[in-house]
């Protein structure tokens, strides 16, 4: 099942641009990054979604490798970011042995 709409494109609320940048210091760049590195894993976030709107988190890596976990959700067709902020310990543990296994 294909999650991520092609061409990938992104939707922001200027709400989440501050907040993301203040709050976590990762900037709409960054955010938008994850998508296009490889490995990108997504999972649904099953708990915050609803009939209406399917959420999802990812887990993913910047050009400077940062890595990031990001909460989104598909509007339109376009990509639109809730949240982005760096891994925790656990997220990334997961994510190397998916970059291992990929």
């Amino acid at each position: 099942m294909r999650i991520l709409p092609k061409p990938i494109a992104f939707q922001w609320d200027q709400g989440n641009i501050y907040k993301n940048l203040n709050k976590h210091s990762v900037t709409t760049q960054e955010a938008e990054e994850v998508f296009v590195g490889e490995p990108f894993l997504i999972i649904e976030d099953a708990k915050h979604s609803t009939n209406i709107e399917q959420r999802f988190h990812g887990l993913g890596h910047t050009k400077t490798k940062r890595k990031l976990f990001v909460v989104f959700t598909i509007r339109d067709k376009k990509i639109r970011i809730i949240s982005v902020r760096d891994m925790k310990r656990k997220e990334r543990q997961l994510y190397e042995e998916f970059e291992e296994n990929s």
